[in-house]
């Protein structure tokens, strides 16, 4: 019961992110170097908050770094931007799909086969993506879908460098506080363009403290009741969330298109996922 608590309020956390960013950068009320460096500090302070509860024998060895540092920043900076540019659910689709495709070619890259269906599966995500930016009245923004993809590739190397991780939690409290130079130089080359008001600060705060620093720390909780092949699966389900989550609160539709798209992605996905658990 508990495993699964954590597990459906981590994935909720997980796709809220989009829907606040898309609250937050609603007809211009924020720009997004300002939403990125509020929703790190915040995420930041929250982490740290949390450790501060955690028994010091539980807690493990620190081995954070700038490099993972610096791809968390990519990750939350293009992530921002992209949602300038898409609707909720494409960008969700888009960048989780992107985290499982990257951290697949960097298994084949690393030496290690994958089964013919494995290759279907592949084949399939990557018609996904050609039909979903085929030209069209509804096709998303081209430099929308690029920005996102640089999220999700930087995001899935993160999470690779943090497989290895003795204290996820710490490290990853540790490494949202190294981002914190790095977006001070972002908002410093943009000073003329930063904008914000009351609201969408609150959003972009609580994408911080509450989607992303409390989020992960569920999802590590989780982490620890699910097998590989299940965590995999379950975040297929963030983009369907982040889809409902925009109609429900950014009145955003659903169209065909990425109904469609959305199918070929994650199904494509899915079939690689599973095939890797039976090799």
């Amino acid at each position: 019961m508990r495993i699964g608590l954590f597990t459906l309020l981590a994935l909720m956390a997980f796709a809220a992110n989009s829907v606040l960013c898309r609250l937050a950068l609603d007809q211009g009320a924020m720009d997004a170097a300002s939403f990125t460096m509020i929703r790190l500090l915040s995420g930041a302070v929250m982490l740290l908050i949390i450790l501060r509860f955690q028994p010091h024998d539980k807690i493990g060895a620190v081995s954070p770094s700038w490099w993972s540092s610096f791809l968390l920043f990519v990750y939350a900076a293009s992530f921002s931007y992209a949602y300038i540019l898409l609707d909720t659910g494409t960008g969700a689709l888009i960048l989780f799909a992107t985290v499982q495709i990257t951290m697949i070619s960097y298994t084949v890259l690393s030496g290690n086969r994958l089964p013919i269906l494995s290759w279907l599966g592949l084949l399939l995500a990557l018609f996904g993506f050609v039909y979903l930016m085929l030209p069209d009245v509804n096709t998303p923004s081209f430099q929308g879908l690029i920005l996102m993809s640089i999220s999700g590739v930087a995001w899935g190397f993160y999470t690779l460098r943090g497989q290895q991780s003795l204290s996820p939690l710490r490290d990853s409290a540790y490494n949202f506080t190294r981002t914190i130079p790095l977006a001070l130089v972002l908002l410093f080359f943009v000073m003329p363009a930063i904008r914000m008001d009351v609201e969408s600060v609150v959003y972009a705060v609580l994408s911080g403290a509450l989607a992303s620093g409390l989020g992960y720390t569920l999802w590590y909780m989780a982490l620890r009741g699910l097998q590989t092949l299940q965590a995999a699966v379950l975040q297929l389900l963030v983009p369907l969330i982040a889809a409902g989550g925009g109609v429900l609160f950014v009145a955003e539709p659903i169209s065909f298109r990425l109904m469609i798209a959305s199918v070929f992605i994650l199904g494509g996905v899915l079939l690689v996922i599973l095939q890797r658990n039976e090799t």
